[in-house]
């Protein structure tokens, strides 16, 4: 696989994340609110790696938000303006998979999926304006 698909299955992925938060979150009921956080975390996860991978950078097997947002930013300091989205939602990866770890209600729910529908829009943004001038095509 070559390295605009690799970037593209991440962005994929990190899509079907958000996807599934929101229906999660909006579609069943009772709303679950838990499972919604943690593919929100999962979403900006994938979109921080697929901005690394689209700078030559094998993305780490680590699932720390702050970490994967700080090696973006050696790259591009603009990643500060997501910094503390990531950091608001990095716990949100772990915590919310066991039982009674975190109660998760529907606020911060609501919350944690903006957040990650932020860091997806930044990150793609910034891979688009990496691979403008090629054959990419985002969806």
């Amino acid at each position: 696989m070559d390295k605009k698909e690799f970037v593209l299955d991440w962005i994929r992925y990190a899509k079907s994340d958000l996807i599934t938060a929101r229906h999660m979150f909006e579609d069943v009921y009772p709303k679950e609110t838990e499972i919604a956080a943690w593919h929100s975390q999962q979403c900006a996860e994938k979109t921080l790696k697929a901005f690394l991978v689209a700078n030559n950078i094998e993305p780490p097997k680590i699932h720390n938000l702050e970490e994967l947002v700080k090696r973006c930013q050696n790259i591009d300091s603009s990643f500060s303006e997501i910094q503390y989205d990531c950091q608001r939602i990095n716990p949100y990866g772990a915590v919310t998979r066991y039982p009674n770890e975190w109660n998760v209600d529907e606020t911060i729910a609501q919350t944690v999926i903006a957040r990650a529908q932020k860091i997806y829009d930044f990150c793609v943004t910034k891979i688009f304006f990496l691979i403008q001038d090629t054959e990419w095509e985002i969806k």
